[in-house]
């Protein structure tokens, strides 16, 4: 994955961290702890996350392939916490597939550990159908938008993890 993350990402990142799961209200207390890893480490797993999601999806089609990123966690010492945020879209092979790719992953999230927490229109002027879901296990949470009218209709999918802390003697990697 070696795509660097386009202009949508920061709009997009900043909504997910207002209204989405996992409690990213960014409350230090209320984000929940992974545990303790290198960034490099987390963010791989963070891709496997991802990769997991688009499994569920189950429409031919493809995925951007882009990078998961590193942020900090908010309230707590950036130089020992961090968490992990990974964007990226799934284009369906026929954009008449948009609607079923989106009810697969509202069909299939909560069949493999996902708890939806927020589904319907989103606030901008498309009203985009939105799908917020967190995994308690995995400690971390999705954000889907079906973008309907883009030139090229496509989910856009943006994954957060819980705070991690870095193992001792080792720095954070931003990225």
């Amino acid at each position: 994955m070696n795509t660097r993350l386009g202009a949508w990402t920061l709009p997009v990142f900043i909504l997910l961290i207002t209204l989405t799961g996992c409690d990213m209200n960014e409350e230090p207390n209320k984000v929940p702890f992974v545990g303790t890893s290198t960034s490099i480490a987390a963010a791989n797993d963070l891709e496997k996350v991802s990769s997991d999601i688009y499994d569920l999806i189950a429409v031919k089609g493809e995925a951007s392939d882009t990078q998961a990123g590193v942020m900090n966690c908010a309230g707590r010492d950036r130089e020992k916490y961090f968490r992990v945020f990974h964007p990226w879209s799934f284009y369906p092979a026929s954009p008449d597939q948009l609607d079923e790719a989106m009810q697969q992953l509202k069909q299939e999230l909560p069949k493999n550990g996902w708890t939806i927490v927020r589904y319907g229109p989103d606030r901008s002027l498309s009203k985009n159908l939105t799908l917020t879901a967190d995994n308690d296990e995995r400690k971390s949470s999705v954000e889907i938008t079906q973008d309907a009218k883009n030139d090229r209709p496509k989910l856009s999918l943006m994954l957060v993890s819980g705070c991690y802390e870095i193992p001792a003697g080792q720095e954070i990697e931003r990225f």
